[in-house]
């Protein structure tokens, strides 16, 4: 979709990226996502004054998406970002992700490996189990264990169907807990997504092979703020900004961090095969 200077972006992409019950019946009744491959150059957009803005930054996104609401949804995502700070030497974080997710949102497989200057810091791996009204977490990196979580949170798959729900209905705001395997392995984020009018298919900000897919497609311009669910305080960890198109495809990428912002423009796209499901 998630994410953090040192880590990832779950944009909304996506990964990155509401008002669903689970269940395959109300999964299949969403417009199919499409399975696609999209690379993102990222730069430096506003900073501010402080010493954590950097004074420069790059980096680049790939992200691909394969699976079907009856398959399961397959991401496999690498953000790599080299900061320079306004002293010291340039950092350069890549994260390495790749997750399963059920259909129906019953379950969702995770792994990351988050690589500071080119040496692996840390690799979270685990599963999670939804029901109605918990999480179970079983974790096998770094550490081995159990956790359960009383919380209507969902997994991103499920986010993103919930948002594109959301704007299709009209509505210009939705809350939604989730659970992505992010930070610890083990945390729950609020979130909430403002949804803009809806705009015109054609946007300069996709590459010519995109523009083609997305042809006729409806497309939102959203903000997804992201909340530790653990405090009250009312301050955003991070802000995505993004145009979702009604198939699940993601541009005009922004990361706010609050001291400064990563801009995301789409450099590559490609449609990938996907089955349909079988009736």
């Amino acid at each position: 979709m998630p994410f953090n200077p040192n880590t990832r972006f779950l944009l909304a992409c996506g990964a990155s990226l509401g008002g669903l019950a689970l269940g395959g019946s109300a999964f299949a009744a969403n417009a199919p996502l499409l399975a696609h491959r999209a690379v993102y150059d990222l730069t430096l957009g506003k900073t501010d004054d402080s010493s954590s803005a950097p004074v420069s930054a790059r980096g680049r996104i790939v992200y691909e998406f394969t699976g079907s609401s009856c398959e399961g949804w397959v991401t496999n995502f690498r953000q790599v970002t080299e900061l320079q700070m306004q002293e010291g030497d340039p950092r350069v974080s890549d994260m390495r992700t790749s997750t399963f997710e059920e259909g129906d949102g019953s379950a969702f497989q995770f792994k990351t490996d988050t690589l500071i200057n080119g040496k692996t810091i840390e690799t979270i791996d685990g599963r999670a189990l939804k029901s109605s009204d918990a999480i179970s977490i079983n974790l096998s990196q770094p550490k081995a264990g159990k956790t359960d979580v009383s919380t209507s949170a969902v997994f991103p798959t499920a986010q993103i169907l919930r948002i594109v729900d959301a704007a299709k209905a009209g509505d210009k705001t939705a809350a939604i807990p989730i659970f992505d395997g992010s930070d610890t392995g083990q945390k729950i984020y609020d979130t909430m997504a403002v949804i803009g009018h809806a705009k015109a298919s054609d946007s300069a900000e996709t590459t010519a092979a995109a523009a083609d897919a997305l042809k006729g497609v409806s497309r939102w311009p959203v903000s997804v703020s992201y909340f530790d669910h653990n405090k009250q305080d009312g301050s955003p960890n991070y802000v995505l900004d993004f145009d979702l198109y009604e198939n699940g495809v993601s541009s005009a990428l922004r990361i706010d961090y609050g001291s400064y912002t990563l801009d995301g423009k789409m450099a590559k796209f490609e449609p990938l095969p996907q089955k349909a499901c079988s009736p």
